[in-house]
């Protein structure tokens, strides 16, 4: 019982101090994760290699990971190649199909993109769009923002995503693929809900002058830079797969070396590197572009290290024995982890936070849940993804940015961003639930 007041305790100070103290997450972490070891028993010492090692094992495994996954997404969107991507989708798919252009131009941006830049970059030309095809703003915009949310919260290499892998020793490459096919099935219901509900929402568009690009990049180097570490990261897992006997072959060095995900996101920011009209000091400075990327990276990453912590304290003060024994006869399986994230999202609500908060928590957990195998580890990422969407209201900053940019008031802000990532999570849940009983 101590335990479980511990925790319930350490859940309520998280919640609190992010929501009503405002206090940084990174230190409310790291607060709950300490207060946890002392109500739990633990000494002194263990306390303190518990902050060490967990901090330091998380960063070894993903800090650079999530560094280099954000600094292609800022040169990218620096840089003109995310328009440039976002003008062809629209042009490959078809100004009469607006609906479904947006939600698959938002579902590839927010791979390397954050979800909130990507939507202030397409929103202008959401609006032009939407004006010119003479369909409801409302409904274009509801389809471009739960695309985005898709993949922000279940395909790497999205910061949130990638910490919850590294914490549950998922395989990247697994994550990867599973997310895609997850995040893009669980899409089809928010098609239908943007076309057929949110678009019965009235939003005047009123249209800005925005200034010109002057350069725009190629769509071919524009699309390397995602593709790229993508491919290598799938290809080493597609090598390590036991049944296809590859890693025996002369080229299995290379492509473990080039698929490992720190070295593949490496080679994406060095691809990313071709899109700038000029490489100078505007984009590889300390100031620069790639300073930037360095400045919007360091939370998360410090967000990361201090889940990493909360899973260590977790684990060397007992909790996984307690758990194992209390849960070992129940099957609650991937709905406890979707569950706890739906609940953090809701109620602090950053889905970044929500993942590593929740992974890092479920960590020691796996094997009473029964989600220790390879396969339902990159499930319980997708799971906890899934929740992480659930739901967007008004302590969500991306929930502003959607209902400010676009004129929404917060009512109608409910009736489209809450609802809609309230059916993605669901239905996101839904598919997990479905392919772990198929493949299971």
């Amino acid at each position: 019982m101590r335990y479980v007041i511990a925790l319930v305790c350490a859940l309520a100070f998280i919640i609190l101090g992010i929501v009503r103290w405002k206090i940084h997450p990174f230190f409310v972490l790291l607060l709950a994760a300490t207060g946890y070891g002392f109500i739990t028993g633990m000494s002194v010492e263990a306390i303190i290699g518990s902050i060490n090692n967990g901090f330091g094992s998380i960063m070894g495994k993903i800090g650079l990971i999530i560094f280099f996954g954000v600094a292609i997404g800022t040169v990218l969107e620096k840089s003109g190649g995310a328009m440039v991507i976002a003008t062809r989708m629209i042009q490959l798919i078809g100004e009469k199909s607006i609906h479904l252009a947006m939600m698959l131009t938002g579902y590839l941006l927010s791979i390397p993109v954050f979800a909130d830049s990507a939507l202030i970059i397409m929103n202008s030309l959401n609006k032009a769009l939407s004006k010119k095809a003479k369909v409801a703003y409302a409904g274009t915009t509801a389809a471009l923002a739960l695309g985005l949310m898709a993949t922000h919260v279940m395909v790497p290499p999205t910061p949130g995503p990638i910490a919850a892998a590294g914490i549950l020793n998922a395989e990247l490459g697994s994550v990867i693929l599973w997310g895609l096919i997850v995040s893009s099935l669980s899409l089809i219901s928010c098609y239908f809900f943007a076309t057929k509900i949110a678009s019965k929402v009235d939003i005047p568009i009123h249209m800005e002058v925005t200034p010109s690009v002057v350069h725009r990049p190629k769509l071919s180097l524009s699309l390397l830079c995602i593709v790229v570490p993508i491919f290598l990261i799938v290809l080493k897992s597609v090598f390590d797969y036991p049944a296809f006997t590859l890693s025996s072959l002369s080229i299995y060095p290379i492509i473990a070396f080039l698929g490992t995900p720190v070295i593949s996101l490496l080679v994406g920011v060095i691809l990313s590197l071709l899109l700038p009209e000029k490489l100078d000091q505007r984009v590889y400075s300390a100031t620069g572009w790639l300073g930037d990327s360095l400045r919007i990276a360091a939370p998360i990453i410090l967000i990361t290290g201090a889940g990493g912590i909360f899973g260590a304290m977790l684990q060397n003060s007992g909790f996984a024995d307690m758990i194992t024994e209390s849960f070992s006869e129940m099957s609650i399986g991937l709905f406890f982890p979707f569950l706890l994230a739906a609940c953090l999202k809701t109620t602090q609500g950053s889905s970044t936070v929500a993942l590593i908060t929740t992974a890092s928590i479920v960590a020691p957990m796996m094997p009473a849940l029964g989600l220790d195998e390879v396969f339902m580890k990159t499930m319980t990422v997708l799971a906890i993804g899934a929740g992480s969407t659930v739901v967007s209201h008004a302590n969500d900053s991306f929930f502003w940015v959607f209902t400010q940019l676009t004129g929404m008031d917060v009512k109608q802000g409910n009736q489209i961003q809450t609802v809609g990532t309230l059916i993605l999570g669901t239905s996101a849940m839904t598919v997990i639930f479905c392919i772990s009983k198929i493949m299971g």
